[in-house]
């Protein structure tokens, strides 16, 4: 199965969620609630959402604060004005040692939309789903997973691993501490600064891949690939669209970019040394750097630059492969 299959699979009971819960329609109410609550020690965060956009932060003062921001509306499940009042008097929140819950009775968000702001202490993990709205979690120690049927996802300033996924929306993850898994159906995806390996992918979408502190696989169907500053190893593959990649080549690093219709850009230092196979079944190879060719053909390059040491290995069906000096 690939991993966009394994995706669409990962969210199909939210879907149903979703389905169940409606379009809401009739008349509306809205109201707020507010909860405070001391922890000690690390804590674990576990939020389901099925309509409206969750921001988590992490904050110095190492207490628990949740916001909610509550509308009810729609026919078939009681009184709009009463299920509001209950839902502001009895916030979906509990915590019980050190896990928090927040919005897990399902059965209470029939034609509900909550928007959460969640302030926790710094050294917290987080697992937050949402069927429609926006996730975001900041400064926190992690690991993170957030995950979101219809809406944006966006991690910052996180410690440990992060998993951040969307089905219909952009997904970020900027200045994380450890490994990055990315991925969107249908959106860009960008990770930048992280300091572990980055599995970055989208099936109709881009891939931006900003200075990795490890391994790199980023991959789209429909859509560019782009990494920057990479010193790793770097997987780029592409459908349909161009793979750049700039970053140095050299040590036991091993470069494979693939795409089937666009072209493949590499930009390297003058310092760079590594070994290079190339082959495009119907485009161009050219070179703006100082390589030493072993073997040439109408549509095939091996060569190497320096002494050696890395790999990169290029291929594409219909496009050019384009070889440059870093800017």
């Amino acid at each position: 199965m690939t991993r966009h299959h394994k995706l669409a699979s990962s969210f199909a009971l939210l879907a149903i969620v979703l389905a169940f819960a409606g379009c809401q329609m009739g008349p509306s109410v809205s109201g707020s609630f507010d909860r405070s609550l001391d922890v000690s020690g690390p804590i674990r965060l576990e939020l389901s959402n099925v309509a409206g956009d969750v921001t988590i932060v992490g904050s110095a003062d190492g207490k628990v604060h949740v916001h909610g921001d509550v509308r009810v509306s729609g026919f078939g499940f009681g009184s709009p004005e009463k299920r509001l009042d209950d839902l502001v008097a009895n916030p979906p929140v509990e915590l019980k040692g050190d896990t928090l819950r927040i919005g897990k009775e399902m059965s209470r968000q029939h034609n509900v939309a909550i928007t959460y702001s969640v302030e926790v202490p710094r050294a917290t993990e987080v697992n937050s789903t949402s069927v429609s709205g926006a996730q975001s979690v900041r400064n926190v120690r992690g690991p993170v997973l957030a995950e979101s049927v219809s809406g944006a996802v966006h991690g910052q300033d996180i410690g440990r691993e992060v998993k951040l996924a969307s089905t219909s929306g952009t997904v970020t993850a900027e200045n994380c501490g450890d490994d990055v898994r990315a991925t969107s159906i249908s959106g860009t995806v960008t990770v930048t600064n992280a300091k572990g390996d980055v599995l970055a992918h989208s099936v109709s979408g881009n891939v931006e891949v900003r200075n990795p502190g490890g391994r790199v696989d980023a991959n789209t169907s429909s859509g560019t690939v782009d990494v920057r500053d990479a010193g790793g190893d770097v997987k780029a593959h592409a459908t349909a669209g161009r793979v750049t990649v700039q970053g140095n080549p050299s040590g036991n690093s091993y470069w494979d970019l693939k795409t089937v219709s666009g072209t493949v850009d590499i930009s390297v230092p003058s310092n760079a040394s590594f070994h290079l196979s190339a082959g495009a079944v119907t485009g161009q190879i050219s070179a703006q750097i100082p390589i030493m060719i072993e073997e040439q053909g109408k549509h095939s390059l091996r060569a190497h630059m320096g002494d050696g040491g890395g790999r990169v290995e290029i291929h594409t069906v219909s496009g050019a492969i384009e070889l440059q000096g870093a800017q």
